[in-house]
């Protein structure tokens, strides 16, 4: 039996989606560069396939979340600039310079830790510097930014190439937040040396040019979720989930179904059973709110998700196409990955990177295997 046949749910990932969004980000973004934010393993689409694609496309410069992730990307790109968004904790600045992995500078204690290895090795790589500008979370704030500059032999040795901040707001177009922001960016970082700069992510790249400055850092975008909320999204679709039905029953009142009994039947019908589940990615929170479309029909989820089943109404449609063995389109061309956000009750994000290990996954435009440089 092969894989697919043993499948129990599909998840494929269009690699061809991914690299058309990058350049259509690329383009519009022009002359400023498009980089590529894929940690997470790519948003949990898988980093083994996606980097390679997207520095075959042409993207040189790539985000990561922490060292880990940072040295699992370079053994797949040879080539091209890392950085890692955390920074270096103390004693991982070697793995730093023996893989080419950049740090972001994230707080004045990274920064001395960072000057005092790179003047001891005299062979650390290049470095960003991340300023806060509103969102309290990482970076220097102010007042560091000001004993910064008053002590400008700390950054002896650091070699930084690009000052970066982070939007709160950005998905939020109209948010006074972002112009704020903006605003702060731009002051703060003129009381460094002059550098690249970079503000803007998936959705700040959409809130026009004063955003871009040198370098843009789409992420989710880059995976199909739309960066202009409220708008027609431009960004292809790139995910498409489906689960197999292992059994249709017939049910009828004063039957319930899942667990707590929590859907009480009102009327004869028939239940789909799907194998999918919250261990699968599937939230327990679309018990009673999610769908799922057979043949372009829509049904809805009844009772309780389970760790490995779903349970939906199929009554409305005909029984020649539910039966087991069937396929049932969880995330796909219409049903996208915001709407279960949505009937979840959480955000794309969280969708993506919580797909589990479990389904089949099928890839399309994947290149060729191998290391790339």
């Amino acid at each position: 039996m092969t894989d697919l046949a043993r499948a129990t749910s599909i998840l494929t990932i269009d690699v061809e989606a991914i690299v058309a969004n990058w350049r259509l980000m690329a383009k519009g973004v022009a002359p400023a560069e498009a980089g590529a934010v894929v940690k997470a393993d790519c948003y949990g689409l898988g980093m083994g396939h996606i980097a390679p694609a997207l520095y075959a496309a042409g993207c040189r410069t790539f985000f990561v979340a922490n060292v880990d992730e940072g040295l699992a990307l370079r053994k797949i790109l040879a080539d091209g600039m890392i950085y890692v968004l955390s920074g270096p904790p103390p004693g991982s600045e070697p793995d730093f310079a023996a893989h080419g992995l950049s740090p972001v500078l994230n707080s004045l204690s990274q920064i001395a830790g960072w000057s005092a290895f790179a003047r001891a090795s005299r062979a650390a790589p290049a470095a960003a510097i991340h300023i806060d500008t509103g969102m309290s979370r990482l970076g220097l704030d102010e007042a560091e930014l000001d004993r910064l500059a008053a002590h400008p032999e700390v950054l002896a040795g650091v070699r930084p190439v690009l000052v970066m901040s982070h939007l709160a707001c950005a998905d939020e177009g109209e948010s006074p937040k972002n112009a704020e922001q903006l605003g702060t960016f731009r002051r703060l970082a003129a009381r460094l040396p002059a550098m690249p700069m970079s503000l803007a992510a998936s959705f700040g790249a959409f809130l026009g040019r004063n955003y871009h400055f040198d370098l843009v850092r789409p992420g989710v975008a880059l995976y199909g979720v739309n960066p202009t909320p409220g708008r027609p999204s431009p960004m292809a679709q790139v995910v498409r989930l489906q689960g197999k039905i292992l059994q249709v029953r017939d049910v009828d009142r004063p039957m319930t179904v899942g667990y707590g009994a929590t859907h009480r039947v009102t009327r004869r019908g028939r239940i789909a059973t799907v194998a999918i589940g919250y261990a699968d990615g599937w939230f327990r929170s679309l018990g009673g709110r999610g769908f799922g479309l057979i043949e372009g029909i829509k049904v809805p989820v009844v009772g309780r998700i389970s760790m490995d089943l779903t349970t939906f109404d199929v009554t409305e449609v005909p029984p020649t196409v539910v039966h087991a063995g069937a396929m049932m389109e969880l995330i796909g061309p219409s049903h996208s990955v915001e709407d279960v956000a949505d009937e979840a009750g959480t955000i794309s994000y969280e969708i993506l990177t919580a797909l589990g290990r479990r389904h089949h996954r099928r890839w399309i435009g994947v290149p060729a295997e191998g290391k790339h440089a």
